[in-house]
Protein backbone atom coordinates (compact mmCIF):
# COMPACT_ATOMS: atom_id res chain seq x y z
CA UNK A 1 0.00 0.00 0.00
CA UNK A 2 2.02 2.95 -1.31
CA UNK A 3 0.91 6.39 -0.14
CA UNK A 4 1.81 10.06 -0.32
CA UNK A 5 2.91 11.10 3.16
CA UNK A 6 3.84 14.50 4.58
CA UNK A 7 6.29 14.43 7.50
CA UNK A 8 6.37 17.66 9.54
CA UNK A 9 9.42 17.53 11.84
CA UNK A 10 11.91 20.30 12.64
CA UNK A 11 14.61 17.93 13.93
CA UNK A 12 16.58 17.17 10.75
CA UNK A 13 18.01 13.84 11.98
CA UNK A 14 14.61 12.65 13.20
CA UNK A 15 12.95 13.71 9.95
CA UNK A 16 15.57 11.91 7.87
CA UNK A 17 15.15 8.71 9.89
CA UNK A 18 11.37 8.76 9.46
CA UNK A 19 11.70 9.57 5.74
CA UNK A 20 14.09 6.68 5.10
CA UNK A 21 11.92 4.12 6.86
CA UNK A 22 8.74 5.27 5.12
CA UNK A 23 10.40 5.35 1.70
CA UNK A 24 11.72 1.84 2.35
CA UNK A 25 8.03 0.83 2.71
CA UNK A 26 7.41 2.26 -0.76
CA UNK A 27 5.80 5.56 0.23
CA UNK A 28 6.44 8.95 -1.39
CA UNK A 29 7.51 11.28 1.43
CA UNK A 30 7.61 15.07 1.61
CA UNK A 31 9.45 16.55 4.62
CA UNK A 32 8.70 20.04 5.98
CA UNK A 33 10.20 21.79 8.99
CA UNK A 34 7.47 24.00 10.47
CA UNK A 35 3.74 24.15 11.06
CA UNK A 36 2.80 26.79 8.51
CA UNK A 37 4.65 25.02 5.73
CA UNK A 38 2.98 21.79 6.82
CA UNK A 39 -0.47 23.36 6.39
CA UNK A 40 0.40 24.81 2.99
CA UNK A 41 1.84 21.48 1.80
CA UNK A 42 -1.15 19.47 3.03
CA UNK A 43 -3.59 21.83 1.35
CA UNK A 44 -1.65 21.69 -1.91
CA UNK A 45 -0.75 18.00 -2.06
CA UNK A 46 -3.74 16.44 -0.24
CA UNK A 47 -1.61 13.57 1.11
CA UNK A 48 -2.86 10.17 2.25
CA UNK A 49 -1.36 10.61 5.74
CA UNK A 50 0.50 13.17 7.86
CA UNK A 51 3.21 12.44 10.43
CA UNK A 52 3.17 15.53 12.61
CA UNK A 53 5.58 16.60 15.33
CA UNK A 54 4.00 18.56 18.19
CA UNK A 55 6.87 20.97 18.92
CA UNK A 56 7.55 22.96 15.74
CA UNK A 57 8.18 26.62 14.88
CA UNK A 58 5.60 28.81 13.10
CA UNK A 59 2.56 26.88 14.48
CA UNK A 60 2.94 23.74 16.56
CA UNK A 61 1.47 20.37 15.71
CA UNK A 62 -1.60 20.85 17.89
CA UNK A 63 -2.47 24.05 16.03
CA UNK A 64 -1.95 22.29 12.70
CA UNK A 65 -4.30 19.41 13.50
CA UNK A 66 -6.87 21.85 14.94
CA UNK A 67 -6.85 23.84 11.69
CA UNK A 68 -7.01 20.71 9.52
CA UNK A 69 -10.09 19.45 11.32
CA UNK A 70 -11.71 22.90 11.28
CA UNK A 71 -11.25 22.82 7.49
CA UNK A 72 -12.93 19.39 7.47
CA UNK A 73 -9.82 17.68 6.13
CA UNK A 74 -10.00 14.04 7.15
CA UNK A 75 -6.42 13.06 6.32
CA UNK A 76 -5.14 10.62 9.00
CA UNK A 77 -2.70 12.27 11.42
CA UNK A 78 -0.04 10.44 13.44
CA UNK A 79 1.42 12.81 16.02
CA UNK A 80 4.96 12.62 17.43
CA UNK A 81 5.94 14.25 20.69
CA UNK A 82 8.55 14.29 23.42
CA UNK A 83 5.73 14.97 25.86
CA UNK A 84 4.41 11.86 27.54
CA UNK A 85 1.78 13.00 30.03
CA UNK A 86 -1.72 11.66 29.54
CA UNK A 87 -3.19 15.17 29.28
CA UNK A 88 -0.95 15.95 26.31
CA UNK A 89 -1.90 12.72 24.58
CA UNK A 90 -5.61 13.26 25.18
CA UNK A 91 -5.43 16.84 23.95
CA UNK A 92 -3.98 15.74 20.62
CA UNK A 93 -6.61 13.05 20.20
CA UNK A 94 -9.36 15.41 21.29
CA UNK A 95 -8.34 17.85 18.54
CA UNK A 96 -8.64 15.12 15.94
CA UNK A 97 -5.33 13.25 15.75
CA UNK A 98 -5.75 9.58 14.86
CA UNK A 99 -2.76 8.16 16.74
CA UNK A 100 0.11 9.29 18.96
CA UNK A 101 3.71 8.21 19.52
CA UNK A 102 6.10 9.54 22.14
CA UNK A 103 9.82 10.02 21.52
CA UNK A 104 12.03 8.10 21.44
CA UNK A 105 10.14 5.55 19.35
CA UNK A 106 10.95 2.54 17.23
CA UNK A 107 10.93 3.40 13.50
CA UNK A 108 9.57 -0.08 12.81
CA UNK A 109 6.68 0.59 15.17
CA UNK A 110 6.05 3.89 13.40
CA UNK A 111 5.82 2.18 10.01
CA UNK A 112 3.43 -0.39 11.52
CA UNK A 113 1.22 2.40 12.86
CA UNK A 114 1.29 4.09 9.45
CA UNK A 115 0.19 0.86 7.75
CA UNK A 116 -2.70 0.50 10.19
CA UNK A 117 -3.90 4.08 9.66
CA UNK A 118 -3.67 3.76 5.87
CA UNK A 119 -5.61 0.48 5.86
CA UNK A 120 -8.31 1.95 8.08
CA UNK A 121 -8.60 5.06 5.95
CA UNK A 122 -8.63 3.02 2.73
CA UNK A 123 -11.50 0.86 4.06
CA UNK A 124 -13.46 3.97 4.88
CA UNK A 125 -13.13 5.34 1.32
CA UNK A 126 -13.19 2.21 -0.87
CA UNK A 127 -16.10 2.08 -3.30
CA UNK A 128 -18.58 -0.77 -3.12
CA UNK A 129 -17.38 -4.01 -4.77
CA UNK A 130 -18.23 -4.27 -8.46
CA UNK A 131 -20.33 -7.39 -7.82
CA UNK A 132 -22.78 -5.46 -5.66
CA UNK A 133 -25.78 -3.94 -7.44
CA UNK A 134 -25.80 -0.17 -7.64
CA UNK A 135 -28.45 1.46 -5.45
CA UNK A 136 -31.47 2.90 -7.20
CA UNK A 137 -31.35 6.68 -7.78
CA UNK A 138 -33.01 8.67 -5.04
CA UNK A 139 -36.04 10.74 -5.96
CA UNK A 140 -35.30 13.52 -3.51
CA UNK A 141 -32.31 15.13 -1.76
CA UNK A 142 -31.51 11.94 0.17
CA UNK A 143 -29.10 10.07 -2.13
CA UNK A 144 -28.15 7.33 0.35
CA UNK A 145 -30.58 4.41 0.85
CA UNK A 146 -32.17 4.26 4.28
CA UNK A 147 -30.53 0.93 5.12
CA UNK A 148 -27.10 2.55 4.80
CA UNK A 149 -27.92 5.26 7.35
CA UNK A 150 -27.75 4.31 11.04
CA UNK A 151 -30.65 5.75 13.04
CA UNK A 152 -31.11 5.72 16.82
CA UNK A 153 -34.07 7.86 17.77
CA UNK A 154 -33.43 11.32 16.31
CA UNK A 155 -29.73 10.58 15.82
CA UNK A 156 -28.62 9.75 12.26
CA UNK A 157 -25.14 8.51 11.33
CA UNK A 158 -24.30 8.26 7.63
CA UNK A 159 -21.11 6.16 7.22
CA UNK A 160 -20.85 6.80 3.46
CA UNK A 161 -21.04 10.57 3.70
CA UNK A 162 -19.35 10.73 7.11
CA UNK A 163 -22.25 12.87 8.41
CA UNK A 164 -24.05 13.01 11.75
CA UNK A 165 -27.24 14.84 12.63
CA UNK A 166 -29.55 15.10 15.64
CA UNK A 167 -33.20 15.94 14.92
CA UNK A 168 -32.12 17.19 11.51
CA UNK A 169 -29.36 19.45 12.85
CA UNK A 170 -25.86 18.63 11.49
CA UNK A 171 -23.21 17.70 14.07
CA UNK A 172 -19.48 18.07 13.42
CA UNK A 173 -17.43 15.12 14.69
CA UNK A 174 -13.72 14.37 14.67
CA UNK A 175 -12.71 11.13 12.93
CA UNK A 176 -12.32 9.38 16.29
CA UNK A 177 -15.71 10.57 17.53
CA UNK A 178 -17.33 9.46 14.30
CA UNK A 179 -15.85 5.96 14.51
CA UNK A 180 -17.13 5.50 18.05
CA UNK A 181 -20.58 6.83 17.22
CA UNK A 182 -20.91 4.73 14.05
CA UNK A 183 -19.90 1.55 15.88
CA UNK A 184 -22.41 2.14 18.67
CA UNK A 185 -25.20 3.27 16.31
CA UNK A 186 -24.82 0.01 14.38
CA UNK A 187 -25.73 -1.88 17.57
CA UNK A 188 -28.02 0.37 19.65
CA UNK A 189 -28.51 -0.59 23.31
CA UNK A 190 -25.46 -2.85 23.22
CA UNK A 191 -23.01 -2.09 26.03
CA UNK A 192 -19.53 -1.41 24.62
CA UNK A 193 -16.55 -1.83 26.93
CA UNK A 194 -13.75 0.70 26.81
CA UNK A 195 -11.46 -1.97 25.35
CA UNK A 196 -13.92 -2.57 22.49
CA UNK A 197 -14.22 1.15 21.81
CA UNK A 198 -10.44 1.56 21.89
CA UNK A 199 -10.24 -1.17 19.28
CA UNK A 200 -12.69 0.79 17.14
CA UNK A 201 -10.48 3.86 17.54
CA UNK A 202 -7.01 2.51 16.96
CA UNK A 203 -6.95 -1.19 16.33
CA UNK A 204 -4.71 -1.85 19.33
CA UNK A 205 -5.58 -0.71 22.83
CA UNK A 206 -2.09 -1.03 24.29
CA UNK A 207 -0.90 2.31 22.97
CA UNK A 208 -3.46 4.69 24.46
CA UNK A 209 -5.23 4.56 27.81
CA UNK A 210 -8.92 3.95 28.43
CA UNK A 211 -9.32 7.63 29.28
CA UNK A 212 -9.11 8.33 25.57
CA UNK A 213 -12.57 6.82 25.18
CA UNK A 214 -13.89 8.90 28.09
CA UNK A 215 -12.69 12.11 26.44
CA UNK A 216 -14.37 11.22 23.13
CA UNK A 217 -17.60 10.32 24.94
CA UNK A 218 -17.53 13.58 26.89
CA UNK A 219 -17.14 15.56 23.68
CA UNK A 220 -19.83 13.57 21.87
CA UNK A 221 -22.28 14.27 24.69
CA UNK A 222 -21.69 18.00 24.25
CA UNK A 223 -22.69 17.59 20.61
CA UNK A 224 -25.60 15.14 20.68
CA UNK A 225 -27.21 15.58 24.12
CA UNK A 226 -29.62 18.30 25.22
CA UNK A 227 -28.13 18.16 28.71
CA UNK A 228 -24.59 16.70 28.48
CA UNK A 229 -24.34 16.31 32.26
CA UNK A 230 -27.56 14.26 32.25
CA UNK A 231 -27.10 12.19 29.10
CA UNK A 232 -30.14 10.49 27.61
CA UNK A 233 -28.56 9.06 24.42
CA UNK A 234 -24.98 8.12 25.24
CA UNK A 235 -25.33 6.34 28.57
CA UNK A 236 -22.69 5.21 31.04
CA UNK A 237 -23.10 1.64 32.21
CA UNK A 238 -21.13 1.81 35.44
CA UNK A 239 -18.32 -0.67 35.74
CA UNK A 240 -18.71 -1.80 32.12
CA UNK A 241 -18.67 0.96 29.50
CA UNK A 242 -21.16 2.88 27.36
CA UNK A 243 -24.22 2.33 25.20
CA UNK A 244 -26.15 4.39 22.65
CA UNK A 245 -29.91 4.38 23.03
CA UNK A 246 -33.12 6.13 21.98
CA UNK A 247 -34.08 8.73 24.64
CA UNK A 248 -37.78 8.21 23.87
CA UNK A 249 -37.44 4.56 24.83
CA UNK A 250 -36.15 5.51 28.27
CA UNK A 251 -39.05 7.94 28.72
CA UNK A 252 -41.58 5.24 27.83
CA UNK A 253 -39.99 2.82 30.27
CA UNK A 254 -39.99 5.42 33.03
CA UNK A 255 -43.69 6.20 32.52
CA UNK A 256 -44.82 2.58 32.33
Amino acid sequence: MCANIVVAEDDAKQAELVRRYLEHEGHAVTVVEDGRTALETIRHREPDLVVLDVMMPRADGLDVVRILRAERREVPVLMLTARSTEDDLLLGLDLGADDYMTKPFSPRELTARVRTLLRRNRRGHDPAPATMPAPAPASGPEAVPDDEVLTVGGLRVDPLRHEVSVAGTPVECTPGEFRLLAAMAAEPDRVFTRARLLDELHGYDKYISGRTVDVHVMNLRKKIERAPRRPARLITVFGVGYKLTDPAKNVRHASS
